[in-house]
């Protein structure tokens, strides 16, 4: 048996530039961080002793015989791209829902990519990770991704990424343990219960692109990165997060910019609110339409924030510095036959 594990993560600046069509022309930088929400997947051997070769258990139950009858597009594809035609027993949980802007579908490629090379014995680097997801979302299902949310959830930690048509890099963010401990306990993170396709979203996007429609925007939102660095390097208390509120409000404004579907009045009601109540900026995660709704908001200011956005659920959290992980393996069962 083989567990994995993986985290989701927060887009902090930059989203949008990681998309080929894009960074192929111009480049990528976006940061953000992974927090302590995750995926998991167990991998067991199957057992000979039932009617089907392999069952896939996550919100649904697939057993099935052959890969190519697996339902779910992401294991299938994995499998597939592994050739692992064998008896399998697999189970997927997440601690927070799907579709919800905090890139857990490339966070549960890297964790499967992960579960299944531990399966079979071997060690996939992060470098590895990511790259595969990539190439999995990408080419193998022809899904509108980026590549930030695979890096992410690869490498762990509060990272810039940099990517253009030469390739990709990962930098940790400089910056002093009581500068992330502040960012850390000043960030809240709301669930709206609004879900959303954000393939929807991102095929407008990518429209726009492709037409240099966005190529400003984009830009000033990829600058956002360079500075964010500075402020938390070089700035502190007060300073940081006055600072780093505005940028997220200012890039929250060029994101919505990006689709029409980005937003919405209830959306655009909780972030007012927010506002209102002392929040210093903050921003839908993921392409937009739905989800978490992160905010900056100060200690003095975080009862008046929570209070105004009474009616939505708030989800506590902390950074994250691990990526993805096996936590648990052990040797395969071993079953005799009588003769």
């Amino acid at each position: 048996m083989v567990i994995s594990k993986t985290p989701v993560r927060l887009s902090f600046f930059g989203g949008g530039t990681d998309y080929p069509d894009y960074f192929k022309r111009k480049k990528c930088a976006v940061l953000g961080t992974t927090i302590d929400k995750y995926i998991y997947v167990t991998i067991n051997h199957g057992s000979p002793f039932f009617d089907h070769r392999i069952r896939v258990s996550y919100s649904k139950s697939e057993t099935v015989n052959e890969i190519s009858e697996i339902e779910h597009p992401s294991v299938r594809a994995i499998l597939q791209f592994l050739k692992m035609d064998e008896l399998l027993d697999i189970h997927i949980v997440a601690d927070l829902p799907a579709r919800t802007g905090l890139g857990s579908s490339s966070a549960f490629t890297v964790c499967f990519l992960n579960a299944c090379y531990a399966h079979k014995g071997i060690f996939a680097g992060k470098e590895r990770l990511a790259a595969e997801a990539i190439h999995i979302e990408q080419d193998l299902l022809g899904e509108s991704v980026g590549i930030q949310d695979q890096i992410h959830a690869a490498y762990g930690g509060l990272n810039t990424i940099r990517a253009d048509s030469h390739g990709m890099t990962v930098f940790p963010a400089i910056m002093s343990p009581e500068n992330r401990a502040l960012l850390e306990s000043s960030l809240l993170l709301f669930y709206t219960r609004m879900t959303r396709s954000a393939n929807e979203i991102v095929q407008e996007q990518i429209a726009n692109t492709r037409k240099l429609e966005l190529d400003g925007q984009l830009e000033v939102m990829a600058s956002q990165v360079d500075e964010a660095q500075e402020v938390l390097a070089r700035t502190s208390g007060p300073t940081l997060l006055r600072r780093f509120g505005e940028m997220l409000n200012v890039g929250w404004q060029l994101k919505k910019q990006l689709s029409t579907q980005i937003t919405n009045s209830a959306i655009d009601h909780y972030y007012s609110e927010a506002v209102k109540h002392g929040a210093l900026g903050g921003k839908i995660g993921g392409a937009g339409g739905g989800g978490f709704l992160m905010l900056v908001v100060d200690k003095q200011h975080q009862p008046a924030v929570r209070a105004a956005l009474k009616e939505l659920e708030e989800v506590p959290i902390k950074f994250e510095n691990n990526g993805a992980s096996i936590i648990y393996s052990t040797e395969p069962p071993t079953y005799l036959q009588h003769r």
